[in-house]
C-alpha cells in the first residue's frame, strides 16, 4: 500500500527478482560455490566456503529459488536446513541398526553416491560396503581416491577420471585403500536414495 505507482511499475516490469538454482547430487561443496557465484552478482564464494567447512555431505542437493540479493549465510542455512529435515528421523533409526553413527551414515552415503547412479546398485554397493566395514575389511573406493587428490587443472574437475597405480597410495586419511574404516568426512552431499541405501543396506550381502 505504501509504495508509489512509479515503484510498482518499476517493480513488475523488472523482471523477477528470484533465480533457479540446481545443486547435482554427488557434488562437494567447492562445486556448489563455483555454481552459486556464476548464478548471483557479487557472490562471497570465500565466505560460503568457510561456513560450510565442517559441513560437506550435509549440504542438500535439489533445485531452489533464490532472491538475487540472497547472502552467502542465508544459502548456507537453507541447504543445511533441508538436509536436516530431509535426513528423517525414521532413515536414522534404520542407519542405527546397521550399528552406524549418524555421521557414519552420511559418510558412508557420500561414497555410495560416488560409486553408484541407480537406486538399485547403490543399495547393493551400500550393502557390500557395510559389510566391508563389519569384517574390517578396506572399503578400496576411488571415490575417496579422487576426493583426496582434489582440483584436477587439466580436466577442470574436482574428480579426476583416470586413477593410476600411485594415485592408489597417496598418503591421506581419505585413502581407503590404504587405511580401513571410513574417511574422516563425507566425500559429497549424497542424495536422499543414497542416505536411504545406507538406511536399507544389508551386511550379510554376498
Amino acid at each position: 500500500p505504501a509504495t508509489d505507482l512509479k515503484n510498482l511499475l518499476t517493480s513488475l516490469t523488472s523482471g523477477p527478482r528470484d533465480i533457479w538454482v540446481t545443486f547435482p547430487e554427488g557434488w562437494r561443496r567447492e562445486q556448489i560455490a563455483a555454481r552459486l557465484a556464476s548464478n548471483l552478482d557479487n557472490f562471497d564464494s570465500t565466505g560460503f566456503l568457510s561456513l560450510t567447512a565442517t559441513l560437506e555431505g550435509r549440504l542438500f542437493p535439489d533445485t531452489y529459488l533464490f532472491p538475487k540479493e540472497i547472502t552467502a549465510e542465508q544459502i548456507f542455512e537453507i541447504l543445511r536446513a533441508t538436509f536436516e529435515s530431509r535426513f528423517s528421523e525414521d532413515i536414522r533409526d534404520k542407519i542405527r541398526k546397521n550399528g552406524l553413527t549418524d555421521e557414519e551414515g552420511v559418510i558412508l552415503a557420500s561414497i555410495v553416491e560416488r560409486e553408484a547412479r541407480s537406486d538399485k546398485a547403490r543399495t547393493e554397493v551400500a550393502s557390500i560396503l557395510l559389510k566391508r566395514l563389519k569384517i574390517d575389511m578396506g572399503l578400496n573406493a576411488d571415490a575417496t581416491i579422487q576426493y583426496a587428490l582434489g582440483y584436477q587443472t587439466d580436466e577442470k574437475s574436482w574428480w579426476k577420471r583416470h586413477l593410476t597405480r600411485d594415485d592408489l597410495k597417496i598418503k591421506s586419511p581419505y585413502n581407503t585403500y590404504l587405511y580401513r574404516g571410513l574417511p574422516p568426512t563425507p566425500i559429497c552431499n549424497p542424495s536422499l536414495s543414497s542416505l536411504k541405501a545406507v538406511a536399507n543396506a544389508n551386511s550379510d550381502t554376498p
